[in-house]
């Protein structure tokens, strides 16, 4: 797996990052999932640089002009309900693109542990697209392997792999690079160092579900 560390360039994405991780500026719900589309916005921007292109004809109103387009028939795929504002950055820019849904929960045990549990797919066909599996935080690593998972045994397996957090755990990309495949490209704004007893990243931002979308039972 291929690692792509955004926040290592400066660019207007590490203001957009700061303001996601500030618990004063987040607690505006409408700016924190302005910013998490921001931030898909710049990501997608990045992958599309990776993609393959054909040189096109173009007529104008005055002549034609040569256009190097996209070739890949991309698929933005999320995991609800956090990657909704992430997943719609993604979608400004590949307007084209078909989309595909997941529904993933933590279902916590007594003993402090938890599982994964994967209850819903909407998605069509895989083959030989190319995958954008879009998700904000990138923490164990589990969530994301079983939507990829689940989503291949409903649509078959993408000829591309492309992973998007705004923030991952060290922990959580050595997970999917044992579980995903070998091919794969992870584009992450930022890597971080921790994850608490219960699996959030430190420094992290918190829950982003919860700040874009307000706190759950």
């Amino acid at each position: 797996m291929t690692t792509h560390l955004l926040s290592e360039q400066n660019t207007i994405l590490n203001k957009f990052l700061s303001e996601i991780r500030d618990k004063e500026i987040q607690q505006d719900s409408m700016r924190f999932r302005r910013n998490l589309e921001r931030i898909g916005e710049v990501a997608a921007y990045e992958i599309s640089k990776t993609l393959n292109y054909t040189t096109r004809l173009v007529e104008t109103p005055l002549g034609e002009a040569t256009v190097n387009m996209i070739d890949d028939r991309v698929v933005v795929a999320t995991i609800l309900r956090a990657g909704l504002p992430f997943h719609q950055g993604f979608l400004n820019y590949f307007d084209d693109a078909e989309n595909a849904f997941v529904s993933a929960y933590r279902k916590n045990h007594k003993d402090g542990s938890f599982t994964v549990k994967v209850e819903y797919i909407s998605c069509g066909s895989l083959e030989g697209k190319t995958l954008l599996l879009v998700d904000p935080m990138l923490a164990t690593g589990q969530s994301l392997v079983l939507a990829y998972e689940a989503m291949c045994q409903h649509g078959g397996t993408p000829a591309q792999l492309h992973v998007a957090a705004v923030i991952a755990s060290e922990q959580g990309v050595d997970y999917a690079q044992r579980h995903l495949p070998q091919s794969t490209h992870l584009w992450a704004g930022a890597i971080d160092e921790e994850l608490t007893s219960k699996c959030y990243i430190v420094p992290g931002l918190g829950d982003a579900g919860d700040l874009a979308f307000g706190a759950k039972l």
